[in-house]
């Protein structure tokens, strides 16, 4: 039997097939659909009634009252500002930190590698064990912030620093920026090592020198790197509940009030979770619009 003839018949038996290949991905296109689908119609569908849990069999359908009642609502603008302040404060400087450690991390020197690696540290670190160890370091009474600080004369007696309006939302901040840097700097050493040698050599051949090989070699370099960093940031940060939650459950008073915290306080103390997925979805297209903002306007430059 010609050669031909026996490739054609193992190609009709074992090359690819449609019908099999969507016997094979039904199973997870299934999944996918019973675990996100799903809930997300029923959540749309969710924030079109008056569902309130007090009174379960009453579900009117209200259509869009819910989101003119939220619009209407001054707590909604106070958790918006304060979400804002919040995200804006927590990427840029999660991104200027991390581009400053990916550049050190970036050159040869002795102890890099035990370095890198202990970076990976506060990253690896879960949620609710870095949200209670920096509410320990800020703790009014045997708190390490306030030892360091009477130590060295800054401060003369303890303070309670997540009970100060004016700073708990950047201390929150902190505690943030502290967890995700580190994810944010290896993206940026990844994207670091694709870029050619030869480069270098060339800007240091026409004279330039450490900031201007910074300026016109590394750095349009890392806009594929940035755009991930800053998308993955901005998704973070602007949903951020589990910090608000540990650390001072949206206090004190209204100070640490994020949109993220809302929605909880709207739907499991309040009870009303109509207007709780209709505040979701206000999040959920929040932040699908900042991140497609990002990736355009440096898309266009990469």
């Amino acid at each position: 039997m010609p050669a031909a003839d026996v490739l054609a018949r193992l190609n009709r038996r074992f090359g690819y097939d449609e019908r099999s290949a969507a016997i094979l991905v039904f199973p997870v296109v299934a999944v996918l659909l019973v675990v996100a689908a799903y809930p997300i119609l029923y959540s749309f569908w969710v924030s079109l009634h008056d569902i309130v849990l007090t009174r379960p069999l009453r579900r009117p359908f209200v259509g869009g009252d819910n989101y003119l009642r939220i619009f209407g609502d001054e707590r909604f603008w106070l958790a918006v500002s304060r979400t804002t302040v919040y995200t804006v404060a927590t990427v840029a400087v999660t991104t200027l930190l991390a581009m400053l450690v990916a550049l050190l991390l970036n050159e040869s020197f002795p102890g890099q590698r035990f370095l890198s690696a202990l970076l990976l540290v506060p990253w690896a670190t879960p949620s609710v064990v870095n949200g209670l160890m920096w509410k320990w370091i800020y703790d009014p009474t045997y708190g390490l912030l306030n030892a360091l600080l009477l130590k060295v004369g800054l401060i003369e007696r303890y303070r309670a620093w997540l009970g100060d309006p004016d700073l708990t939302l950047m201390l929150i901040a902190n505690a943030a920026i502290w967890k995700q840097m580190p994810l944010a700097a290896l993206l940026l050493i990844v994207t670091m090592k694709a870029i050619p040698d030869d480069l270098y050599r060339a800007a240091k051949v026409d004279g330039a020198n450490v900031v201007q090989r910074f300026l016109h070699v590394t750095l349009p370099a890392l806009r594929p790197g940035l755009m991930l960093v800053l998308v993955y940031e901005t998704m973070i940060s602007i949903r951020h509940f589990d910090l608000f939650l540990i650390m001072t459950q949206g206090g004190p008073g209204d100070a640490s009030f994020t949109l993220s915290w809302l929605i909880y306080v709207e739907t499991f103390r309040s009870l009303r979770f109509g207007t709780g997925a209709a505040m979701s979805y206000v999040l959920a297209m929040a932040t699908f619009l900042l991140s497609w903002a990002v990736i355009r306007w440096l898309g266009k430059r990469i």
